[in-house]
């Protein structure tokens, strides 16, 4: 049997949610990763250092015993984040500051209204070497929501590495060819993560045959161009600035299956299979290791982890639903058979 032993990765960009939903769900990152970047769009946001620190521990404390998974915090940029505001989170160990435009996805009402009038803060944080996590999208009615992206580019994350040149940027969860050549352009200071299902789903899996709610989520899937740009990206000549981050988003499923769902894919149930499902389908499994447990490490400055997992390749069959509070969550590859799985101790 195919064995496949690499580094413990690391998930930079998970949803955990809270309370009795979060219990429900951290042990299944915790299986897989050895840390990951928790993100901050709770009811309210998590925008202070204090609230980090006890979303942090409450986090801790819904870790399966003996866990050795860890938490890297991330405070939710807003209109009013300022430059002590960033002094403050650099001292207390929070490492990113994440930018969700307003209205722009779950729980974003919160967000920035106009960044260039947080070019202070954002010079702060290069200053800090803290790093600058973005949603890459504009939300302006009037925007096709298939060109978001691409506009927040020429609109925003251009015009903002122009004016601070040094700053930290991770473009999250890509969806474009645009997003992964601007990356692939920019200097050392750029990377990305890139989840799975934007590796393996354009946009007909979401609309072709009835719309599939379990497959929105924002930024929305694209066409196959940009889908096969990613697979280009991550396995290509500077796949180095590209790593994993699931933005695993459990939802309840009566939320999901509804006149007006919401958006989000959980992935976390059986993440590092999926990716290694999706690189060895790319002939591209030697470059795994590097996308989940090497790149993203070395751009947040952190040692690789010392633990390592081992991947089978053995089928299993991904559950139809899982618990999730006092509902119902239906992970990615629901009812299906995907290739891989981990090698228990």
């Amino acid at each position: 049997m195919q064995t496949l032993t690499i580094i413990q990765p690391d998930d930079f960009h998970l949803h955990l949610r809270d309370g009795d939903a979060m219990q429900s769900v951290v042990a299944y990152s915790a299986r897989q990763m050895g840390r990951a970047l928790i993100m901050p769009n709770l009811k309210p946001p998590i925008s202070t250092v204090a609230q980090a620190l006890a979303y942090k521990k409450r986090i801790l404390a819904a870790l399966p015993e003996n866990s050795n998974f860890q938490p890297l915090m991330s405070l939710y940029l807003t209109d009013k984040t300022t430059v002590e505001t960033v002094r403050e989170a650099k001292a207390a160990g929070i490492v990113a500051f994440k930018l969700y435009p307003a209205g722009a996805t779950t729980n974003s009402d919160s967000g920035v209204t106009d960044l260039f009038k947080l070019l202070p803060v954002l010079q702060e944080m290069a200053e800090q070497n803290m790093l600058f996590l973005t949603h890459g999208e504009v939300t302006d009615p009037e925007i096709d929501i298939f060109d978001r992206e691409a506009v927040f580019i020429e609109r925003v994350m251009k015009p903002i590495l122009a004016k601070v040149p040094n700053l930290k940027v991770v473009f999250e969860h890509i969806t474009t060819a645009q997003a992964a050549k601007l990356v692939c352009e920019s200097g050392d200071n750029v990377a990305a993560t890139v989840t799975p299902q934007h590796l393996m789903y354009n946009r007909n899996h979401l609309l072709v045959g009835g719309v599939r709610p379990h497959f929105y989520c924002l930024p929305i899937l694209k066409r196959e161009s940009h889908r096969q740009a990613l697979v280009d990206a991550v396995t290509g000549s500077y796949a180095h600035k590209f790593f994993l981050g699931t933005d695993s988003a459990p939802h309840p499923k009566n939320a999901k299956e509804n006149a007006c769902g919401c958006a989000g894919v959980f992935s976390a149930l059986t993440a590092i299979e999926l990716y290694a499902q999706i690189f060895e389908e790319n002939n591209a499994l030697d470059k795994l290791e590097a996308f989940a447990s090497k790149n993203g490490a070395r751009f947040y400055g952190l040692p690789e982890n010392s633990r390592t997992i081992t991947l089978i390749k053995q089928s299993q069959k991904v559950p139809e639903s899982v618990v999730f509070g006092d509902n119902e969550v239906v992970p990615m590859c629901a009812g299906q058979e995907i290739l891989w799985s981990i090698q228990e101790a």
